[in-house]
């Protein structure tokens, strides 16, 4: 796990020469931005992605704001909101004069069916975000009844997140395959043009309310390319075509600091690294050995992540016992089994299990390859051979949907929401992405959710975090620093909920 070279890494070459003048895009008021996940729709309903999650966020707005610096939820589309006696309703009430990027105002009716229309749709990619909710009902032109299934202490931070609102009289028109190719929200900056997976565009909504909690952006124009590889991104970024790039090899880091007019950041994110293994036999045979728990918990003693941390990730990234981030609401790390760098035991627990000779298998993963090579090389040291499948994340993503990954390796941000609700009831309640399919689990996960206690909900999430990490379903890999590298005559503030916002930037 040697650190690479700038040259090995990337196959680009740094040269004065390369680097273009960084006043040129300040000069169009344009902000280029270059990633590699591509968003494979940009309905901020239809996909799972955080690239998909940002672009929300530029061009649609939700009823309520969750200031990234507090945490603290501010008025957004909604001017107040009350929660039911009965905490199973809360009512909004909408802000006046709110316009959609089409001229259409936002009422009542744009609320209702939102909400409606996703509750029902199969192709909602990450549906635990809506669980908690049971409909929508109008109560006058400007206020709306939001109705829960059960009583979820978390909805406010949902409803700042996650949950942008539609215009229902366009999106009924032009139809959701339309509304993806042609989408229109109330946020900072209109979206332009979508080019399949590889350009969206945007410019400055000049109507946006003024009231806004995200205020006016003072960048006209948003670029955003969507490219293949880490090699490409670089390129673009050193070549002078793009000015902000983000989540790069960490062996960059210093590379990309020296060069002219160029800035680099290095922040902490809520984002966790994970290894998640087919207990629940979805995609290998019921007498396959990731069945057993033994070779699990071999499997997750073999691994150095504080190792992988350090030397990979860098920065302040660290390994953490339980399936959260440490600061999310009910993420007991103390009622986790934490899992040390043990060879000697992983060997043993192996021989147990009846693989003293280990066994082929498949890890899918979007990781950096660097990344992957060392889990399977530790892998490799028990007696595990592990053939690995590099895909984009969007493949990965499929296929770990249907039931068709060993074990698969990726990373979740938990849509920056502060709460273990964001997190386990997407690896173990029971839908597409739980790979353990325990019933006691799921049970106390739903528990979790459905009541208001704060003492009540942590008991029953911390027996789920005991009981799904003593049985080694899902291993935390470690906490991820984001990298950002972005033109030096660009303002860039950085968040600790890993959402870049690009309507906050600005050229100096």
């Amino acid at each position: 796990m040697k650190r690479r070279t700038f040259l090995g890494s990337a196959a680009v070459t740094i040269s004065a020469g390369l680097v273009q003048p960084a006043f040129a895009q300040k000069a169009r008021d344009t902000l280029r931005v270059y990633w590699r996940d591509a968003v494979p729709d940009v309905d901020p309903y239809r996909n799972s992605l955080r690239t998909g999650l940002v672009l929300a966020h530029e061009a649609w707005d939700t009823l309520v704001y969750r200031d990234p610096n507090t945490f603290k939820i501010v008025p957004a589309l909604a001017k107040e909101w009350t929660l039911a006696a009965d905490s199973l309703s809360m009512d909004f009430t909408l802000r006046e004069g709110v316009k959609f990027h089409n001229g259409d105002l936002l009422t009542a009716d744009d609320v209702v069916y939102t909400f409606e229309t996703v509750l029902k749709d199969p192709l909602v990619a990450v549906p635990s975000n809506l669980a908690f909710m049971a409909g929508a009902e109008k109560i006058s032109d400007m206020k709306v009844r939001i109705k829960f299934k059960n009583i979820f202490p978390a909805a406010l931070e949902y409803f700042a997140m996650t949950l942008a609102i539609y215009p229902k009289a366009y999106r009924e028109k032009v139809g959701p395959t339309g509304y993806s190719k042609a989408p229109v929200g109330t946020g900072p900056y209109k979206i332009t043009r979508v080019n399949g997976t590889s350009n969206v565009d945007f410019e400055r909504f000049e109507d946006y309310y003024k009231e806004s909690p995200k205020g006016r952006p003072a960048i006209k124009y948003l670029k955003i390319t969507e490219v293949l590889d880490e090699a490409g991104e670089l390129t673009a970024f050193i070549s002078g075509q793009a000015d902000w790039i983000w989540q790069f090899n960490p062996d960059q880091f210093q590379s990309l600091q020296g060069l002219p007019g160029k800035s680099v950041l290095r922040a902490g994110s809520m984002r966790m690294g994970y290894l998640e293994l087919d207990a629940a036999a979805r995609a290998v045979p019921k007498d396959s050995p990731l069945t057993n728990q033994k070779v699990r918990q071999a499997i997750f003693h073999s691994i150095d992540r504080a190792s992988m941390a350090k030397n990979l990730v860098q920065g302040d990234s660290h390994p953490v016992a339980a399936p959260c981030y440490p600061t999310q609401f009910g993420c007991d790390q103390k009622a986790a089994t934490d899992y040390s760098y043990d060879p000697a035991l992983a060997k043993k627990l192996m021989a147990e299990a009846g693989f003293p000779q280990g066994f082929n298998t498949t890890l899918v993963s979007y990781l950096l390859p660097a990344w992957n090579a060392a889990l399977q090389s530790y892998m490799k040291a028990i007696g595990i051979n592990v053939d690995i499948q590099q895909l984009q994340v969007g493949a990965v993503v499929q296929k770990v949907m249907a039931g068709q990954t060993p074990m698969n390796a990726g990373s979740w941000g938990s849509y920056s929401i502060n709460d273990v609700s964001a997190i386990l009831p997407y690896y173990f309640g029971g839908g597409s992405n739980d790979y353990s399919r325990d019933q006691k689990v799921m049970d106390l996960v739903k528990a979790g959710g459905s009541v208001t206690e704060p003492a009540e909900r942590q008991k029953n999430y911390a027996e789920a975090i005991k009981i799904a990490t003593d049985q080694a379903y899902w291993l935390p890999l470690f906490t991820f620093v984001t990298y950002y590298a972005f033109d030096a005559n660009l303002d860039f503030p950085a968040f600790p909920d890993e959402l870049p916002r690009y309507y906050l930037c600005k050229w100096k």
